[in-house]
């Protein structure tokens, strides 16, 4: 691996930097290595803080309501708002890190979400608690869309280990948060608050690592920091793309919004459906945890896996394929096979690392990925907010989880042919030029 990335800084180096007697020598080895742990850190950082905010407050959703006074409307709407949030917040992200640069953007990300987690719990109310949240979520917005931006910018020779060690820390910060955070909250004497605010942490200590770099607007550690090669790196980026005339960009688009529709009925129902068949309310949530721990190694394997092979669309297949025998599991004896259904679940739900890992296949530069992940995203969470709730009104009519259940299955066969079209091995700039 270390002599393709040396062919690629050799013309990252050539391509964007006129050698002058003013210009510094290349960088040695060792601030280079230093400076590629430094972001490596600050990737893992940044995808543990994506989830917590959300799943934190999952676990203590009943005292917040209590605490609150807030009622079950309101309650919903909540557990609606991230990926509303997702929706409006991450299409701006494109046009600021063009402006600021995408370190920068994904800095300041980060410490809306640690001020978002560390002031929600005291804010006294459910206006400024909704308010806070909207921080938060705006942060994790921003960093959501730019992870992929900044994979493809920094290693864009490890697009595919790079993408799944993001996508680990993250199903990992997402598992943990739904599982120590009440057990935590004990143990801090109890304090829903103390419980919620806790996360504002990892937050604050996921800044340190991009501090370095706010001020770095389009260059690599191969290329250096020179005014020179940042204003070159800024020319070739510059163009925008109409990326609505892709047609690979409106499947990653509609592929995204399908997976993510999947993944939050999943956390959303998943446990009930497991207890109204009879399974012990705490065995249900240890069935919930199985599906979302499968995400921290297969998010590692399946980006890796899918950068080697010139087309993701078996991939996608298999996927789907786990999925909808999941559903048919949880269809006709979902107390039976419980276990064997959660596990398939969490398999299919890995969707997400293979949908990351296209966006950055998917484009040639920077610039273009993070134009595709702007619209991938926000189209695709728009698309995932009626799914859960629309889960909910089937359950509540039908007095059962027939129809639910047939509702999940049904979407996975729309997913599984967008995801072929998404897999294909051609890039939006040709697309969106002709």
């Amino acid at each position: 691996m270390m002599a393709p990335m040396a062919r690629e800084e050799n013309r990252a180096t050539t391509s964007t930097r006129i050698r002058t007697p003013e210009t510094p020598t290349p960088a040695k080895p060792a601030p280079r290595a230093w400076t590629t742990r430094l972001l490596i850190a600050g990737i893992v950082l940044t995808a543990l803080n994506l989830r917590p905010a959300i799943t934190s407050l999952g676990a203590l959703l009943e005292e917040v309501r209590d605490a609150l006074g807030m009622s079950g409307s309101v309650a919903g709407l909540l557990t609606s708002v991230p990926p509303l949030c997702f929706a409006v917040f991450g299409v701006t992200a494109p046009r600021l890190a063009r402006r600021f640069g995408p370190a920068a953007v994904v800095c300041a990300g980060m410490v809306a979400i640690a001020a978002g987690l560390l002031i929600r719990p005291f804010t006294g109310g459910t206006a400024g608690f909704l308010a806070a949240s909207a921080l938060t979520l705006m942060g994790i917005a921003v960093s959501n869309v730019l992870m992929p931006v900044i994979v493809k910018r920094w290693f864009p020779d490890r697009v595919g280990s790079m993408t799944g060690l993001y996508s680990m820390a993250l199903a990992l910060g997402t598992a943990s948060a739904a599982a120590v955070t009440v057990p935590m909250t004990e143990a801090l004497g109890g304090s829903w608050q103390t419980g919620l605010a806790v996360w504002g942490g990892l937050g604050a200590a996921a800044v340190l690592p991009w501090l370095p770099f706010v001020r770095d607007r389009g260059t690599t550690p191969a290329q250096g920091g020179t005014a020179p090669a940042r204003h070159a790196h800024a020319r070739v980026d510059a163009p925008r793309l109409r990326v609505t005339r892709s047609r690979t960009a409106w499947a990653l688009a509609v592929y995204f919004g399908l997976q993510a529709t999947g993944a939050y009925i999943t956390m959303g129902w998943m446990a009930q459906i497991f207890r109204d068949s009879g399974v012990h309310a705490g065995t249900a949530g240890l069935l919930l945890a199985v599906t979302m721990v499968m995400g921290v190694p297969l998010a590692f394997v399946i980006p890796r896996l899918a950068t080697r092979l010139p087309h993701q669309g078996p991939i996608v297949l298999a996927l789907g394929v786990c999925g909808l025998a999941g559903y048919a599991g949880l269809y006709l004896a979902p107390a039976g096979g419980s276990w064997l259904w959660a596990l398939l679940l969490g398999i299919s739900n890995c969707s997400f690392p293979l949908a990351l890992t296209m966006v950055g296949m998917r484009a040639r530069s920077s610039a273009g990925v993070a134009q595709l992940s702007g619209f991938a995203q926000s189209t695709g969470y728009l698309i995932s907010i009626p799914g859960p709730l629309l889960v909910g009104v089937l359950y509540q009519h039908s007095g059962g989880w027939g129809l639910p259940i047939a509702l999940m299955a049904g979407l996975m066969i729309p997913q599984m042919a967008v995801g072929v079209l998404a897999g294909r091995d051609r890039t939006v700039e040709d697309e969106a030029t002709r």
